[in-house]
């Protein structure tokens, strides 16, 4: 270690002063670093800190310099120097030691905050594992339930299962049962039919021998007996003047049906007893219904008489009974009648009163009345000598599609498109029962207890009128958009828009026969196909304005007319006396077809 001349100078001149300077300087140093040492012991922890803030800002440099400058006095000899230099240090520690302080102060508080907010996390833990236990347990009961929930599913699966093999038997022997009593009534039926059909033979083969006689007989067409009269109305003693008239004219008869009046005469003794059915018609109303049986058909050939008969598209078309007459109506809201002279047809008038397009026309028995559905959700009920409709019928939401008289001509029978069928009174001109269905309604058609109806779910349903109660439902491919019963009231045809027609033996509905033809297509959901009055034929027109005629006996196309209509033919109509039929279609023609 270096020495100061002073202390040199005092090292030569006594030893023993050399070993009291040497002894004071380690005495000095010696309490320095017991000094040094204590406080860095107490002070460890802060100097760390410091240390630490130090590297952290941009004073290290500074700081550290000005230490080092403290603390480098102290290994110089001189003891004054020394003090001073450690309590500059020990100064600016001590300042640094109050501003630690009061850091840690704050970091204190800011961990005390945390501590709280710690335990307030835990708090919130212990309930939210509060919560987890208490679900934890609802877990197990629901878990529990379910498992006796599935316990019990099985034993009622296992069960419904027996049930089910159990049903599946029943129903095969049902079945069975079943197939064993249709097959014993369609052997009934057989038998029946068989028996029925002598008879029938048999009563027109006397019938036959009957006209024979008679027709080979002379008449005097202008005189009548007095045991024939018949009480008539003042149109139809009209009618039969105009008839007389032309006979006087020399006319032929061309007709092959038994209506004409040159052989009713001698006749009328077979028909006295006509079967009425349940109808409740007047005296009067009986005798003015023409006898009206066509022997035989003709089917038709050639076309002799085309004419635009209405401003817009023809829906609809009908003969009256006596054959002599022809109303069509059309979407231009009115019916016109016409009279067939010499193959020609001549307009006699026009039936105007309803608001929109008219859908399907009727004759009642008596050929004075007409009855007619429209698009304005009413039908029509028109007297012949009145161009205003006597009574309107009206409580249908939509549009009526078919109107019909029932057997009796006391009421109504009307389908409508608000999949309802409604029955009237023709006397209160009012509803006396609705019958709702669940579907559109095309058509309908009455028996003498029984009405069916046609609609667009491919389903024909058979309605007792009595019980307003569906008795039965035919099912089809396609949707029904007309129907048509047989004069003998024995077979059902319908046309459907799987391009085919359906003929159903009502007798018996489940024998069916399908026509159908190469070209044939249903051209509208409102298509119209019919019975010939003869019920030998059916007539139906297609999509192309062809007329399609098939044989019932044969099922085969018995003759194709086409090339007169320009496009699709909406309805078909055959006189009564089976030698005039007409066609109408959208375009507003009406085709009047003959054999010759």
């Amino acid at each position: 270690m270096a020495t100061s001349e002073p202390e040199e100078r005092l090292c030569r001149k006594s030893p023993d002063a050399k070993l009291t300077v040497e002894s004071w300087k380690r005495h000095i140093i010696r309490q320095l670093k017991c000094r040094d040492k204590a406080q860095k012991t107490l002070f460890q922890d802060v100097i760390r800190s410091y240390v630490n803030l130090l590297e952290r800002c941009t004073q290290k440099a500074f700081i550290t310099k000005g230490i080092l400058s403290a603390t480098r006095p102290l290994l110089l000899p001189s003891s004054e120097d020394s003090l001073s230099s450690l309590k500059t240090a020990t100064g600016e520690l001590a300042y640094q030691v109050v501003e630690l302080q009061q850091e840690i102060k704050i970091k204190e508080a800011v961990l005390d905050k945390q501590h709280a907010r710690l335990s307030e996390t835990q708090d919130d833990l212990k309930e939210v594992q509060l919560e987890h236990g208490r679900l934890r347990s609802c877990v197990a009961e629901v878990q529990e339930r379910n498992q006796l929930l599935k316990n019990k599913y099985d034993s009622l699966l296992e069960c419904c299962q027996h049930t089910e093999a159990a049903y599946r038997k029943e129903k095969l022997y049902g079945s069975e049962l079943l197939e064993d009593m249709i097959r014993w009534k369609q052997q009934a039926a057989a038998r029946m039919n068989s028996r029925n059909e002598r008879r029938v033979r048999a009563r027109e083969a006397g019938i036959h021998r009957e006209l024979e006689v008679a027709a080979n007989k002379k008449v005097n067409i202008y005189e009548v007996p007095q045991s024939a009269s018949l009480p008539s109305s003042p149109s139809s003693q009209r009618s039969e003047s105009g008839e007389r008239l032309e006979r006087s004219r020399g006319r032929l008869f061309r007709s092959a049906s038994a209506t004409s009046p040159r052989i009713l005469s001698s006749i009328r003794d077979l028909f006295e007893k006509k079967r009425r059915g349940n109808s409740v018609c007047s005296l009067e109303e009986d005798f003015c219904a023409p006898l009206g049986i066509c022997l035989a058909a003709r089917v038709p050939a050639r076309a002799i008489y085309t004419l635009d008969a209405h401003e817009l598209g023809i829906n609809a078309a009908r003969f009256s009974p006596r054959s002599n007459l022809l109303a069509t109506g059309g979407t231009d809201r009115v019916i016109k009648l016409w009279d067939i002279k010499a193959g020609v047809l001549h307009n006699r008038g026009t039936l105007e009163g309803s608001n929109e397009g008219i859908t399907s026309i009727e004759f009642d028995s008596t050929g004075t009345r007409i009855l007619a559905a429209s698009y304005d959700k009413s039908a029509l009920f028109w007297r012949l000598d009145d161009c205003v409709p006597k009574f309107t019928l009206t409580g249908h939401s939509r549009k009526v599609t078919a109107a019909r008289f029932k057997c009796n001509y006391r009421q109504v029978v009307t389908g409508s498109a608000d999949r309802t069928v409604k029955i009237w009174d023709l006397h209160r001109a009012a509803c006396i029962q609705t019958i709702e269905v669940l579907s559109y309604c095309s058509d309908v058609v009455c028996s003498e207890y029984y009405i069916i109806s046609g609609h667009y779910d491919r389903k024909i349903r058979f309605w007792d009128s009595r019980a307003a109660s569906c008795t039965q439902e035919v099912p089809l491919q396609g949707k029904v958009t007309s129907l048509d019963i047989s004069p003998n009231h024995r077979e059902l045809l319908s046309c459907s828009r799987d391009e085919s027609l359906q003929l159903v033996d009502l007798r018996m509905s489940n024998t069916r026969m399908a026509f159908r033809a190469e070209g044939f297509k249903c051209g509208s959901d409102s298509t119209k196909a019919i019975f010939s009055p003869d019920g030998c034929y059916l007539a139906a027109g297609s999509a192309d304005g062809s007329l399609y005629v098939w044989n019932v006996s044969t099922g085969k196309l018995e003759t194709r007319l086409p090339d007169m209509h320009r496009c699709s033919v909406n309805a078909v109509a055959w006189s009564m006396s089976g030698e005039y039929v007409v066609s109408v279609d959208k375009s507003r023609r009406a085709i009047l077809w003959s054999d010759v």
